[in-house]
């Protein structure tokens, strides 16, 4: 098991888990950006992400901890602690079957989204306006795919997802449309003051429900395995 955690701030990534952020030794926007690099299978790699290997569950949660303090927080006129990112926490997996030159990989985003923002409402100007707007456009590349594949699941004739239009939906383009299975959060405030903000939340929620994926376990031969296993028969 290996983790990973990366921050998009300002369409930016980030790594969270970067050593030089220990103590506070570095400030967040001085480390090398996370690249984006597609290969020719449409694959998405990301350079200057560090993947820590976690043996145990406390391990794990310490990691998660770690990033949390890294994350890039602000005081805005309507929270106090207002995450200004996105920010994607990433389990990967491989499992293999004693004996088996079979492995099992498996990969677990747990993304936690920005909030939309109004401006009018928030009164927020310099900094956290330019924030904000990242915020809302990276939300609304994500509606735009999940529109898109909404229609493709409900039958319609659409090739073309655009995934490309952001970073974050780059990251996540195999964890909305591919080989996945989903499960999606959506919080609101109750007050009558949000009111349009709430139900636009529970328009967006119920076009994600809408969304249907074919899902297949991920299994490869290994070919390390395969050359450890007959370089044993031919010693015997």
């Amino acid at each position: 098991m290996h983790i990973s955690y990366l921050e998009i701030y300002n369409d930016s990534g980030y790594d969270l888990l970067d050593p030089s952020l220990e103590n506070n030794a570095k400030a967040l926007e001085d480390l090398p950006k996370v690249i984006l690099q597609e290969d020719e299978d449409s694959n998405i790699h990301l350079r200057n992400l560090s993947a820590h290997q976690a043996t145990t569950e406390e391990e794990a949660l310490n990691l998660l901890f770690l990033g949390d303090t890294n994350r890039t927080t602000s005081e805005t006129p309507m929270n106090l602690a207002s995450s200004r990112s996105h920010c994607i926490f990433t389990i990967f997996l491989t499992a293999a079957k004693v004996g088996s030159d079979v492995i099992r990989k498996s990969k677990i985003h747990l993304v936690d989204l920005a909030g939309s923002e109004r401006v009018y409402k928030t009164g927020n100007t310099g900094t956290l306006l330019r924030e904000s707007k990242f915020i809302n456009s990276s939300l609304h590349f994500l509606e735009m795919c999940i529109v898109a594949l909404q229609e493709r699941s409900q039958g319609k004739k659409r090739g073309h997802i655009p995934y490309r239009n952001s970073m974050m939906t780059s990251v996540l383009r195999d964890s909305l449309g591919g080989n996945c299975k989903t499960s999606m959060i959506a919080t609101m405030n109750p007050e009558k003051t949000h009111t349009d903000e709430s139900l636009s939340t529970c328009r967006f929620a119920q076009r994600v429900a809408c969304v249907s994926n074919a899902v297949k376990v991920n299994e490869e031969v290994d070919p390390q395995m395969v050359i450890r296993r007959l370089k044993k028969r031919s010693l015997i």
